[in-house]
């Protein structure tokens, strides 16, 4: 067969508007053979701390991605061709047991990761990266992580809780899932409730930038920065919509004012050109709190279709 074995429905024949809703309208496929990314969701949102509806994010992601189309002409790479690109479907998860759900997502991640195709998460909260990086760490050992974020995300614990969305990246240090002395955290900004939340994550080993510290660098002197630090190492990039400002994504359970536009965030994802990437998701899409066009799920998609690209690359 020529060219990959899947590809979107054509929107020469089957319009955008049409047919059922999956990633970038890609096939929904389980059979991994001939596969070379996977698009997966995990709406779990039981480790929120204030708005829930992540639980919603998979689907309404999916539904804003029927606008993307194959050709990126940023990073003048035709995805399509590059992947053969398949919609997996949800993981099972369990509302209310954020470890069951730990357990229930690394086993349906496992034959994915196996196969070596890339993984691509659709959130949720979170809190579900942590099972995310205990799958891909099994086959690639400590990665490099590359945060956008506006939340550090390595308290201790947090309502009593050590697995919830605020503790992921402090867990994943801790059991080695992680190389934190290669792995950049950037976009923290909003009011904390110590100086000790910042230092801390600087304590474990990350590179730690805040939004005004990233804005002064800019997109190139950024992707400068985190090809020095992840060098060789395979990377997990984690993008959480809250790095955005709420003018551009509403749609999220704890927004932080101050953010990067929607533009500005395409800008930092292209700089990171090089980077070995095999695994990324992006989480905390709230669509009951987003705003009129979807524009926080419309961002998410997007965002996951530049980290494709980035993927297509390699």
């Amino acid at each position: 067969m020529a060219g990959p074995p899947y590809r979107p429905l054509d929107a020469q024949v089957i319009p955008r508007f049409a047919g059922i809703r999956t990633f970038m309208r890609a096939p929904h496929v389980t059979d991994l053979a001939g596969v070379d990314a996977v698009v997966y969701g995990i709406p779990f949102d039981t480790a929120t701390s204030y708005r829930t509806g992540p639980r919603f994010g998979p689907e309404a992601i999916r539904s804003a991605s029927a606008l993307l189309r194959p050709y990126n002409p940023a990073l003048t790479v035709n995805v399509v061709d590059a992947l053969s690109i398949v919609d997996y479907g949800d993981l099972p998860v369990s509302p209310g047991d954020t470890e069951r759900t730990y357990a229930q997502v690394e086993e349906a991640l496992a034959p994915i990761v196996e196969a070596g195709a890339f993984a691509a998460a659709l959130g949720g909260d979170h809190s579900i990266t942590l099972a995310e990086l205990r799958a891909l760490a099994r086959k690639h050992g400590p990665m490099a992580l590359v945060q956008l974020d506006s939340h550090g995300d390595v308290w201790d614990q947090y309502f009593g809780q050590q697995y919830f969305h605020g503790t992921t990246f402090k867990r994943a240090v801790e059991e080695g899932l992680l190389d934190a002395g290669a792995s950049v955290q950037a976009g923290m900004r909003g009011s904390i409730y110590g100086a000790q939340d910042l230092q801390d994550a600087r304590d474990l080993g990350f590179t730690v930038l805040s939004t005004d510290e990233l804005r002064d660098l800019g997109p190139v002197a950024y992707g400068e920065l985190v090809r020095a630090k992840v060098g060789a190492r395979p990377v997990f990039v984690s993008f959480d919509i809250d790095f955005l400002d709420p003018a551009f994504a509403p749609g999220t359970g704890t927004p932080e004012v101050g953010g990067f536009s929607t533009a500005e965030a395409l800008a930092l994802l292209r700089a990171l050109r090089g980077i070995t990437l095999v695994g990324c998701d992006v989480v905390e899409v709230s669509p009951p709190y987003d705003g009129p066009g979807m524009v926080t799920a419309l961002a998410g998609a997007t965002v996951v279709y530049e980290l494709l690209s980035l993927r297509a690359l390699q």
